[in-house]
């Protein structure tokens, strides 16, 4: 066996070798061909790709006919994600429920309809019958992502209808993955955490009379408890995820995938694939690393020209993960700022003050301010840089004691309510697949017979 493996070490090393070397594209055809790499042009401008009403993100302002860059606004079916927050923080109710059911029936709710949604969203909230024994337990994974994306497309074997595409079925199916996203979470972490770790192995099942944000914290501590700052920080993070226009590589990904006419199983499972990525969901991990990085190595962080030096240390590639990049800054649409970030930077302060980690945001704020500075003295910029939302959301889960196996997830937990309404508006308005073209480059070339190769 040991033979074996490494044989196919051996051959796998030498031809990834000749996959790089065969695979490079000179880069100067795109700008040749008009190829838009990554669907964006140089200023970060998407392709547009299709339309549609959910939300709308908003960086700049036409000014005579001139796009001028402005400060960063989140739209959700019209309204402005900070008139919802500040609305449902001012009448101290739990948001999560509320701005789901605009997200999905584009309006706001009455107190009695949302009432009634809350109640449909908690009798979703349960798992076929030994379900956690025989798909969760088994087999774990401290890729929760992975478990999730298993564990979502298991639920169709207990759907008798999971093919079929009807509005009223695909929304009970988007609900019902909504509900129990939680559990397949949270159970799957446990699982991993008694399995591979030796923790203890603990099943809370979600209370009916709590929110959506207070059931995730009651379901991942041991002894369910947690304060009400706790879970109104997490249900504020939980709606600035839900949504973000439509271009991101999670929700297009949705989108298409529904487009080829596939089960809501698969196309949740799809999009959690994509959302996993580094460079998507994953980014917040990579900050809160970053950080824990630049404590470890900066003697003192209250010194701004000693972090000052190792961030540019970062971007130079000579420390942290040598990648050149500072997490959590810039974002491919924002420029001025992100307004998820503006909205959660006052939440996670006070957050801070209770847990007496108010020396590590006197840390992230300092970084926030100077990092545009040092990437913009360091590489030719095309657009303004400012702290994106992943920026605070790793530092607010680590408050939160959330592990890190859960960050993903949590931004999974948020986003499948924008997944949901994209899918029921790509099956209710397109009737083709979506199918993008490439430039092909390949050179025609003569057939050469085995013994002559």
């Amino acid at each position: 066996m040991h033979n074996v493996k490494q044989t196919i070490d051996n051959y796998t090393e030498k031809y990834s070798k000749v996959c790089k070397k065969k695979g490079v594209i000179d880069s100067s055809l795109y700008d040749m061909y008009g190829v838009k790499r990554g669907l964006r042009d140089k200023s970060g401008k998407g392709v547009v790709a299709g339309i549609t009403n959910i939300s709308l993100v908003q960086a700049v302002e036409v000014i005579d006919g001139v796009d001028v860059p402005c400060e960063g606004k989140l739209f959700y079916r019209g309204y402005n994600i900070n008139d919802l927050v500040d609305g449902f923080i001012n009448h101290e109710r739990f948001g999560f429920e509320e701005i789901t059911y605009l997200l999905l029936f584009s309006e706001l709710p009455t107190k009695e309809e949302l009432e009634e949604f809350k109640g449909i969203l908690a009798s979703y909230g349960s798992l076929p019958k030994n379900f956690v024994r025989d798909v969760i337990m088994k087999v774990p994974s401290r890729d929760i992502m992975n478990s999730l994306t298993k564990s979502v497309l298991t639920m169709a074997s207990y759907d008798k209808r999971a093919s079929d595409l009807s509005i009223d079925n695909v929304l009970g199916q988007c609900l019902k993955l909504i509900g129990i996203f939680p559990m397949l979470s949270v159970y799957g972490y446990h699982a991993y955490s008694h399995y591979e770790c030796g923790d203890s192995f603990y099943i809370h099942r979600p209370d009916p009379k709590l929110s959506f944000a207070e059931n995730v914290l009651r379901m991942l501590r041991p002894d369910k408890k947690y304060t009400e700052l706790e879970a109104k920080v997490l249900d504020i993070a939980l709606v600035l995820h839900m949504e973000h226009g439509g271009g991101n590589n999670s929700t297009f990904t949705t989108r298409v995938v529904t487009s080829a006419g596939s089960d809501t199983y698969s196309v949740i499972a799809a999009a959690l694939s994509s959302l996993k990525g580094a460079k998507h969901g994953g980014a917040n991990i990579k900050v809160v690393e970053m950080f824990n990085d630049i404590k470890k190595h900066v003697r003192d962080i209250k010194d701004e020209e000693e972090v000052k030096d190792y961030l540019d240390k970062i971007l130079r590639k000579e420390a942290f993960d040598q990648r050149g990049l500072i997490y959590g800054m810039g974002h491919a649409v924002y420029s001025v700022s992100d307004p998820r970030a503006k909205v959660f930077k006052g939440f996670v302060e006070k957050l801070s003050l209770e847990k007496n980690r108010n020396e590590d945001f006197e840390l992230y704020s300092m970084i926030e301010r100077i990092a545009p500075d040092v990437i913009s003295g360091g590489r030719k910029m095309y657009k303004g840089v400012s702290a994106n939302v992943d920026f605070y959301s790793g530092f607010v889960y680590s408050m939160l004691d959330i592990p890190m196996e859960l960050y993903t997830p949590i931004f999974a937990m948020a986003r499948i309510v924008g997944w949901s309404a994209h899918r029921l508006e790509e099956l209710i308005n397109a009737e083709k697949i979506m199918r993008p073209a490439y430039k092909s480059i390949v050179t025609k070339k003569d057939y050469v017979d085995i013994d002559e190769r």
